[in-house]
């Protein structure tokens, strides 16, 4: 398609990519339900079943309930927004940095422009099975900080590796596997362990939204990790991604200490059906 229409080929992937978004998009807002009672294809056993399964998962969601700016403040005057928000912040940085520089770096390594692009796909093959392995380890024991621990360690080993070596260029190879499956397996985690642990659709609806919204100006401070003039050491951006995992690193124990603490105290306090999350006495977090 190279030429097609005045465009170059690079150019036709993101419209393609673009355009195939946007129809899904589209079409998934009439095919998705919001609420079990919304759902035509369940019958009423079903729906009572969603909703009981929904309320041990997650609280109470109820469909005539509304998002009002009260709820807003409220959940934005939680700390552990900021907790979570900033852990997955400091994932986003590197994991931009990553998808946009990968090529540039390994093309320093003296590969052609092909080979270049041939070897971006070995780490991103490997980041999907960390991805697949460790969040189906993560489900399966209803845990979710050791292994945001766990991932970003494996990122922060690549790193420390591509700041110290710089002649062996199949160890440096090497550690951009390790950078790609700790940055990209911790991702869904983090955003998944705070999703799950607001209470009810209002609270969560806003609580995402903050996390991702804030969190993907993160894409914009990745463009300005790897300039041409950093060749081939690239000091400033591999020091700026581990303060970046470093940051999340904390933001997520920090998260972790304050779900540890909420749930001590879960016996003895109670949140009304007015609160924004509804009966939080059925309701733990997860850790």
């Amino acid at each position: 398609m190279n030429g097609m229409r005045g465009y170059h080929a690079w150019r036709w992937v993101f419209i393609l990519e673009g355009v195939l978004t946007c129809v899904i998009a589209f079409a998934t807002f009439f095919l998705i339900t919001d609420f079990p009672e919304d759902a035509k294809w369940l019958n009423e056993d079903e729906k009572a079943f969603v909703k009981a399964r929904l309320r041990s998962d997650q609280g109470i969601s109820e469909l005539e309930q509304t998002i009002t700016f009260r709820d807003v403040r409220q959940v934005m005057g939680d700390y552990k927004t900021w907790l979570g928000t900033f852990t997955y912040f400091g994932l986003i940085v590197p994991a931009y940095g990553f998808a946009y520089f990968t090529p540039t770096i390994i093309e320093s390594y003296g590969y052609s422009a092909i080979e270049t692009q041939l070897h971006t796909v070995a780490p991103a093959g490997a980041a999907f099975a960390a991805i697949m392995v460790l969040a189906t380890v993560s489900d399966l024991t209803h845990h979710r900080y050791l292994y945001i621990l766990l991932a970003n360690s494996v990122s922060l080993a690549g790193i420390a590796i591509l700041l110290s070596v710089h002649t062996d260029y199949k160890a440096e190879y090497a550690a951009i596997f390790l950078v790609a499956m700790g940055i990209y397996s911790a991702m869904p985690i983090a955003i998944c362990w705070f999703s799950m642990n607001q209470r009810g659709h209002r609270r969560r609806a806003i609580a995402t939204g903050i996390q991702i919204g804030v969190g993907e100006i993160g894409g914009i401070v990745s463009t300005f990790l790897f300039p041409a003039k950093d060749a081939p050491l690239w000091r400033t951006g591999y020091g700026t991604v581990m303060a970046m995992v470093c940051l999340s690193f904390v933001m997520a124990t920090g998260y972790f200490l304050a779900c540890w603490r909420e749930n001590r105290s879960l016996g003895s306090e109670k949140e009304g059906e007015d609160g924004v999350g509804g009966d939080s006495s059925e309701f733990k977090l997860w850790l």
